[in-house]
């Protein structure tokens, strides 16, 4: 079981419930707050002041007084009215993880909600009861709507979910648990469909993904290096400790140990009659290092907001008043998912440089064309670089500002939208598309290093090629290479490559 303080939540505990589906539970001490928020939400709803959202409309029409016998009905009305998410269903990951968030802000204790509310979220992620949410819909605006409405309509009994591998109805699912659906009282279904957390859950995924890529990258790129023989003089920790970034030091820290031992980089000093070499070889510590800082900054920002409380209106107990503010905006989450895109695409960018330049004998240093070992009969990895190039180029163009967007919605009400709902669900594809970058440079990288022999690389990098030799065979004639890919985006994307090395990466 994993307690959350709300306010206290960390990104490893975030990475935890993204990674593993483990029961998840409010400390204790969350529900003194939670308890005191719906008091004062029910003592407007007793009252004749008009307060949004408890006895009035939403948005445009929060000028119409609800009458008191008709509160449940204005919160249902709403949960099912709001429920117009289309597109490919949200992945279970990131559904679990926005639930997650969706309790870490109503503990926090503004929301209004009453404990009931909160524990039956917490019995559908102990009881695998996951709603389906359609992936697109959300403006970002007055918080991820569309998305947030279709979870809370399983918790009335509607809506879908899945519940132990099957697609069923909401009320199927909450029934096959042993759970009831709940009869929403003031503010609740607001409380539940506005804020940020199906945005964030999306940037968060992003996050995690990317930083592994980037550490994956530390070691695709010590091996092109070695497969060129390239220099590794670029990576001196002084050159790095006079610029000060800390993600550089960091990169070029790690690269160097990755280095260590190598026969072909001992070569490379005693007889290489090259000065320099390009900078994909040169300024891997810059590029991936300035990423990796950047990815820290978007850390703190999603960390910051997984905490938050950031629906509307809230409940400010210590000064006793129910408040209609901003906090719904996800402009914070637009720009950390601008960020993270930002990083990806650089990311990417410079290792099919690297590619570019193992296949290429003008510049590859004595390696064959391609890296075919009889060229012009053979092809070898003529066409991986090319497709490598296809998805840098993608990945460029996904990559474009998402948070310079907007549009009005709500009759004008909402005239100012984030678009971080798009801006990060994008960071999948582009997730997806740098891992195959990445394998298709180690596998480009393992052959230059293969035509090296008899001089080895490290140790680290050796038990790396020993894992990828393990799922790929070399490549000694062409033969049908698509499955060979697929198994290099495989590998990259999991742990292995970073556990066998046994050195210490970058984290955020």
């Amino acid at each position: 079981m994993l307690f959350l303080h709300p306010g206290h939540v960390s990104l490893k505990d975030l990475e935890t419930i993204w990674r593993h589906e483990i029961p998840i539970q409010l400390n204790d001490t969350a529900k003194t707050a939670i308890a005191a928020s719906a008091k004062r939400v029910q003592k407007a709803v007793d009252g004749a002041e008009a307060v949004y959202g408890v006895n009035t409309g939403f948005g445009k029409l929060a000028s119409i007084r609800i009458d008191p016998e008709d509160t449940a009905t204005l919160q249902r009305n709403l949960v099912l009215s709001h429920c117009c998410g289309v597109g490919e269903k949200t992945p279970k990951t990131i559904t679990r993880l926005m639930m997650a968030l969706k309790l870490i802000s109503l503990g926090r204790g503004a929301s209004g909600v009453r404990l009931a509310v909160v524990e039956l979220l917490e019995k559908m992620l102990l009881n695998d009861v996951i709603p389906i949410v359609p992936s697109q819909g959300s403006v970002g605006a007055s918080g991820d709507l569309a998305p947030l409405a279709h979870m809370a309509a399983v918790m009335i009994g509607e809506g879908q979910a899945e519940c132990d591998g099957h697609t069923v109805s909401g009320s199927e699912a909450l029934a096959l648990k042993g759970l009831s659906p709940i009869v929403l009282s003031a503010k609740e279904g607001l409380a539940l469909i506005n804020g940020t957390q199906f945005s964030t859950a999306l940037a968060l995924s992003g996050l995690f993904f990317a930083q592994h890529a980037a550490n994956i990258s530390l070691v695709t790129s010590a091996l092109s290096i070695d497969a060129a023989k390239a220099s590794t003089a670029p990576l001196l920790s002084e050159i790095h400790e006079l610029r000060g970034h800390k993600g550089q030091i960091k990169a070029a820290a790690t690269m160097r140990e990755l280095l260590t031992g190598s026969e072909i980089r001992d070569s490379h000093r005693k007889d290489d009659p090259r000065v320099q070499d390009p900078y994909c070889m040169r300024c891997q510590p810059q590029v991936v290092g300035a990423a990796l800082d950047l990815l820290r900054q978007a850390s703190e920002t999603l960390q910051i907001e997984a905490n938050a409380a950031t629906d509307n209106p809230l409940v400010l107990t210590e000064i006793d008043r129910i408040v209609s503010g901003g906090n719904f905006h996800a402009e914070p989450v637009a720009f950390a998912a601008d960020m993270i895109a930002l990083a990806l695409a650089e990311i990417g960018s410079i290792s099919q440089r690297r590619i570019a330049l193992l296949v290429d004998p003008t510049l590859s240093f004595d390696l064959p064309p391609f890296l075919a070992a009889d060229p012009g009969l053979n092809s070898g990895l003529m066409i991986a670089e090319v497709t490598s190039a296809a998805l840098m180029s993608e990945n460029k163009h996904l990559a474009n500002p998402c948070s310079t967007d907007s549009t009005p919605t709500s009759a004008n009400q909402e005239d100012h939208v984030s678009m971080a709902a798009h801006g990060a669900r994008r960071l999948e594809k582009m997730t997806d598309n740098l891992f195959h970058i990445l394998g298709i440079e180690l596998f480009c990288a393992a052959e230059g290093i293969r035509f090296r022999a008899p001089e080895q690389t490290s140790q680290a990098l050796s038990s790396v090629l020993s894992s990828f030799y393990e799922q790929i065979e070399p490549l000694k004639t062409d033969r049908f290479l698509g499955t060979d890919l697929a198994k290099a985006k495989e590998l990259v994307q999991g742990q292995n490559i970073l556990d066998v090395t046994d050195v210490a990466f970058p984290c955020l």
